[in-house]
């Protein structure tokens, strides 16, 4: 009969370790979701600064010379006229005109928008990490006590 326990046992332990080893990836592969969804906006908060800083170097009243790129490195000589108003995409094809100010207020509300879902991205990444070493000592301990 010892046996027998001991086999129904040791197979219990080999299908909560499974359950456990499918839990913990696909945690990681959220985890990874989660990485790259955070890389995006870490991307998107350069982008967001850069334009800030272009647009503060931008004369509201006189012509610049400048390089506009068309893509895959190529790039046209510009002259920018004074800066007034600008264009700005807001979501759905749609584009406003906004002044130079509103534009640069437009694009810091754009950033903490950004480094807020940064934070909650990080906080997911903390939950994930403790449940991920979680499962490791579970798994730690069943191995131990089935070695036992």
């Amino acid at each position: 009969m010892s046996k027998e326990t001991n086999s129904h046992q040791r197979a219990a332990a080999e299908q909560k370790i499974s359950e456990m080893v499918q839990q913990s990836k696909i945690l990681e592969t959220y985890l990874n979701d989660i990485l790259t969804r955070e890389a995006a906006l870490t991307r998107l908060i350069g982008e967001a600064q850069l334009a800030t800083e272009g647009l503060q170097s931008l004369s509201s009243d006189a012509s610049v010379d400048s390089m506009v790129p068309l893509g895959v490195g190529v790039y046209v000589r510009s002259t920018i006229e004074p800066v007034k108003n600008l264009l700005v995409n807001i979501g759905a094809g749609i584009a406003i005109e906004k002044s130079r100010n509103q534009t640069i207020n437009y694009i810091e509300s754009k950033i903490k928008e950004f480094e807020i879902g940064i934070g909650q991205l990080n906080r997911q990444k903390e939950q994930i990490t403790i449940r991920l070493t979680q499962i490791q000592n579970e798994i730690n301990m069943i191995i131990q006590n089935a070695s036992k």
